[in-house]
């Protein structure tokens, strides 16, 4: 396996202004010349750690890497740029790896037709939004051809910019400010939802007290409402930042929270139904 990280700055300078480094961190399995398999392309999937768009957790990083290394894919993690970077900064940033996954597709040994993003909670906003505005105007001034992805998974996501039921911290990091209506209007992901959104795959605990499970109820709807394949998991216990929902990243996880630890299984049976 080769892991390595790279400075997205080196290879798209514009994501070095004001002193950003964004980093990706990719880990890329070695296709066995022994088992004929050099020529072999790899799922990929893109991973967006959460931290309220105020840092990004490792919680949320490495340990989603090995799950879905173990599963034959190769791995993308963003450390995206946070507070006091704004938008369109991360959704610029996602877009520049979904980029360098197309340009080094022979190189890495990367199935372009299967590019996955997943997100959790800011992350998760990060991701949806990435999925259903990947083409939007700011986008596009610097990457014209930018490209979506072909399924998103949403773990616990901050999903609206309606302050009566979104991640507050989340979304005035994201801005710098509390929307407008406008700005509710444009960065409320269950609005953005069309007939080109991705298959999704969705999960939520119903105890979360951070950001409302009305968050992902409101995205499946949209999904619902667009005839767009998804997969929804409530769980009724288990507190927020669940991650893996093992001890890998959780100390004391009570029998409730550990059955959440289902979703990896659960998205990895749903993942060989959406990609064949």
């Amino acid at each position: 396996m080769k892991n390595e990280i790279l400075h997205l700055k080196d290879y798209f300078p514009l994501l070095g202004e004001e002193g950003r480094d964004p980093l990706l961190e990719i880990n890329l399995r070695y296709n066995m010349t022994e088992m004929n398999r050099e020529n072999d392309k790899r799922p990929c999937i893109i991973i967006c750690p959460g931290g309220g768009y105020g840092f990004c957790s490792e919680r949320e990083a490495e340990p989603v890497a090995v799950n879905f290394l173990s599963e034959g894919y190769n791995t993308f993690t963003i450390w995206y740029s946070v507070e006091p970077n704004r938008f369109p900064t991360q959704i610029r940033e996602v877009a520049a790896v979904v980029e360098l996954i197309y340009q080094n597709a022979d190189k890495w040994n990367c199935d372009t037709s299967r590019i996955v993003i997943i997100g959790f909670s800011a992350g998760g906003h990060l991701a949806a939004h990435y999925s259903n505005a990947y083409n939007c105007p700011e986008v596009r001034d610097v990457f014209p051809e930018s490209k979506g992805v072909n399924a998103s998974i949403l773990c616990y996501p901050v999903i609206s910019a309606d302050m009566s039921f979104t991640h507050a911290w989340s979304i005035k990091n994201l801005l710098g400010h509390e929307p407008d209506a406008e700005e509710v209007e444009k960065f409320s992901c269950e609005k953005l939802v069309s007939g080109d959104t991705p298959p999704t795959f969705i999960w939520h605990t119903a105890e979360d007290d951070c950001v409302p499970v009305r968050n992902s109820l409101e995205y499946a709807k949209a999904l619902s409402e667009h005839k767009i394949p998804f997969e929804m998991r409530i769980y009724p216990y288990g507190q927020h930042g669940l991650s893996t929902a093992d001890s890998d990243t959780n100390s004391n996880l009570s029998d409730g929270a550990a059955r959440v630890n289902d979703w990896l299984s659960a998205v990895k049976s749903w993942l060989k139904l959406i990609l064949q």
